[in-house]
């Protein structure tokens, strides 16, 4: 069930919030910022740029903050509580004002959106600042979707792909329905189901260091039904995930690997990287 989830860690067993529709701007803005995530950062640079020539190919600058770093997720999945708040200070305040904040991971996004105000609800001026920036948070493929309103002209040759969203984006941030929907904008991609689209693909972040048995066993499970799905590629909109499931092809070696969807939808629509 959605509505109800588990894992490993200790600040993660909770009822996942409900909220009414998000009400979307009829207008693109201006400016935005790019909280661009430590994993795209240490690993994916490119699919960092290709967010960012997504955004300014719709007419949108792109404010880097030079100061930005971890979002506090894997603390404060882990139980540490004040480190994360400590690390969640620093983001805060690198993203004041009123700009949207583009963040091309859903699970990042959705420390922003739902699990700042609960590290901060007994602090009302902090608690205020950050429901501030949880109403400007949009994950990447959400904001292209319903803020962009882009329309994609697909100028690749025909692909089978395999999608995979990761476990928390789908609970907090809807990344499986804004990425089929942009995926489905591509005439000549065809999206393949698999068995275990919606099941964790065993990073978790600290999880797959505190329980590698079990996360080993997850991600084998995970790519096991990526081969057997007959895709060419597979397509994430998560780097963690991303960088967990290469890894394990890679082990394999296996012909299949994944691409974030930032880059593949650069790509496939006259960008060049």
């Amino acid at each position: 069930m959605n509505e109800l989830f588990y894992n490993a860690a200790p600040n993660a067993t909770r009822l996942a919030p409900r909220h009414a529709p998000r009400q979307y701007p009829d207008q693109k803005p201006q400016r935005v910022y790019l909280f661009g995530t430590c994993v795209v950062d240490l690993f994916f640079a490119q699919a960092g740029m290709d967010t960012i020539h997504l955004l300014e190919r719709e007419g949108i600058q792109v404010n880097y903050p030079q100061g930005q770093s971890c979002c506090g997720q894997p603390a404060y999945t882990s139980g540490y509580t004040e480190q994360a708040r400590q690390v969640a200070r620093a983001q805060v305040q690198l993203f004041e004002g009123s700009d949207p904040v583009v963040v091309p991971s859903g699970s990042c996004a959705g420390m922003f959106r739902e699990h700042y105000p609960e590290l901060f609800k007994d602090e009302p001026p902090m608690l205020e600042k950050v429901r501030n920036l949880a109403a400007r948070t949009y994950e990447l493929t959400e904001f292209l979707l319903h803020v962009c309103k882009v329309r994609f002209d697909d100028q690749g040759q025909p692909i089978r792909i395999a999608l995979h969203t990761s476990c928390s984006a789908r609970r907090e941030m809807n990344t499986h329905l804004h990425a089929r929907e942009l995926l489905g904008q591509l005439g000549n991609v065809e999206r393949v189901e698999h068995s275990h689209e919606s099941e964790c693909c065993g990073f978790g972040g600290t999880f797959s260091v505190r329980m590698p048995d079990i996360s080993g066993a997850m991600v084998a499970d995970k790519t096991q039904a990526l081969k057997d799905s007959g895709a060419d590629q597979v397509i994430t909109a998560d780097c963690g995930c991303l960088m967990n499931i290469n890894g394990a092809l890679e082990k394999q070696q296996a012909s299949l690997h994944g691409m974030h969807l930032a880059s593949f939808l650069w790509q496939r629509t006259g960008g060049r990287s």
